[in-house]
C-alpha cells in the first residue's frame, strides 16, 4: 500500500540549546516521499535537526511546519549510543511497543498483532533472540530490534540518526533495503549519516549542514569537495551569526 506523505517546511528555522543556536537561518522543503540523506562535519546540527522535527525543541526563531501530520506520525531512531539498554525488557516485548499506536501504552497484543509482531523480528532477521534480554544484544541486533520497531509504527515519516554506526556491514546492507522499501511505499525518510559513500550510493537528496545550510540538492551537486571543504572550515570557525542569534534570543 503506497502512502501518501507530508512535507515538511523550515521557515528561517533556528534550532538550538539553552538559547544557544546549534542550527540557524534554515530554510527549506523536505517534499514528500522525499529519501534526503543529512551530512556534515561533527558540530553541524545534523542531530539538532531531527530533534526539532519531531518535537524535542522548540525552535529559537523562525518555524518549522509539519503538513497534514501530527507527532504521532513520526518514527524517530535516535543514535545507539543514546537509547537505554538497562531496562529489564526482552527483545520480543521491545519490538511490539512499535504498536502503541494500535493497541495503545497498556493494551493487550492479540493474535493479529502478535502476528505483526512476529513478521517484523523475521523481516529484520532475528527469529530465535525474541526472549533475550535487550541489553544482552550487540550492536548490530539491538540496531536490527529497533528497526522491526520502526516497521510496527507504520509511520508516514520516518528519522534515522547514524542508523549505521557501530554495526558489521551485513547488518548496514539490510537495513539500508528496510529503507529502500520504506521509499518505495512513499514513505518521507530522512536520515543522518556520515559515510559519504553510503549517500552517493543510496540517496539521492542530500542537505550538508554547518550550523547553517551549505547545500541542499541532487547529492552529485552537495557532495562536491569544494561544499565539504566549505562545510569543515564554517563549523571550525567563529560562528557570529550564531552569537548574533543567541542575543536577540535573550
Amino acid at each position: 500500500m503506497t502512502l501518501t506523505a507530508p512535507s515538511i517546511r523550515f521557515e528561517n528555522l533556528t534550532l538550538g540549546y539553552d538559547r544557544h543556536p546549534a542550527l540557524h537561518h534554515l530554510t527549506g522543503e523536505v517534499k514528500p516521499g522525499s529519501l534526503l540523506a543529512v551530512i556534515g562535519p561533527n558540530g553541524a546540527g545534523k542531530s539538532t535537526l531531527l530533534k526539532g522535527v519531531v518535537g524535542a525543541l522548540k525552535p529559537i526563531g523562525g518555524q518549522l511546519k509539519l503538513d497534514a501530520i501530527e507527532g504521532r506520525d513520526i518514527a524517530y531512531l535516535p543514535q545507539l549510543a543514546d537509547v537505554d539498554r538497562s531496562f529489564p525488557l526482552n527483545l520480543y516485548d521491545f519490538v511490539a511497543m512499535g504498536l502503541w499506536r494500535t493497541v495503545g501504552a497498556f493494551g493487550t497484543i492479540g493474535p493479529k498483532s502478535a502476528a505483526k509482531v512476529a513478521a517484523a523480528i523475521s523481516a529484520v532477521g532475528l527469529e530465535g533472540f525474541e526472549r533475550r534480554s535487550i541489553g544482552t544484544l550487540s550492536g548490530g541486533q539491538m540496531q536490527r530490534t529497533l528497526f522491526a520497531r520502526l516497521l510496527l509504527q507504520d509511520a508516514r515519516v520516518i528519522l534515522l540518526d547514524e542508523p549505521f554506526n557501530a554495526i558489521d556491514t551485513r547488518t548496514a546492507s539490510d537495513l539500508i533495503a528496510l529503507i529502500h522499501r520504506w521509499h518505495g511505499e512513499g514513505r518521507t525518510i530522512v536520515t543522518v549519516l556520515h559515510d559519504l559513500e553510503t549517500v552517493r550510493r543510496h540517496f539521492p537528496e542530500t542537505m550538508l549542514l554547518a550550523r547553517e545550510c551549505i547545500a541542499w540538492g541532487a547529492t552529485r551537486d552537495v557532495c562536491t569537495p569544494a561544499n565539504l571543504l566549505a562545510a569543515r572550515h564554517m563549523v571550525e570557525a567563529f560562528d557570529r551569526d550564531a552569537v548574533a542569534c543567541a542575543r536577540g534570543a535573550a
